[in-house]
């Protein structure tokens, strides 16, 4: 029981646990980064002036379209 909480959501997206957890975490690496990027700008507007857009962009592309191109061979099989 306790295994499948660790390991269910992960390999829903074809992952081990490992695997997620270094995605997840690069993922919040980014997003922190980014966001302090972002409030910086609020105050010094001439300061990251795309950042904001550009991790959001990057992100999306990381875990919606290649995720999706990477589950394409899995639903193929199944």
């Amino acid at each position: 029981m306790i295994r499948k909480a660790f390991t269910e959501h992960p390999a829903s997206v074809g992952e081990n646990y490992f695997q997620h957890c270094l995605h997840a975490n690069s993922f919040g690496i980014r997003m922190v980064i980014g966001g302090f990027a972002c409030m910086l700008h609020g105050f010094l507007p001439f300061l990251f002036v795309k950042t904001g857009s550009e991790q959001i962009s990057l992100l999306h592309d990381r875990m919606i379209v290649n995720r999706s191109k990477l589950l394409e061979p899995l639903d193929f099989v199944i």
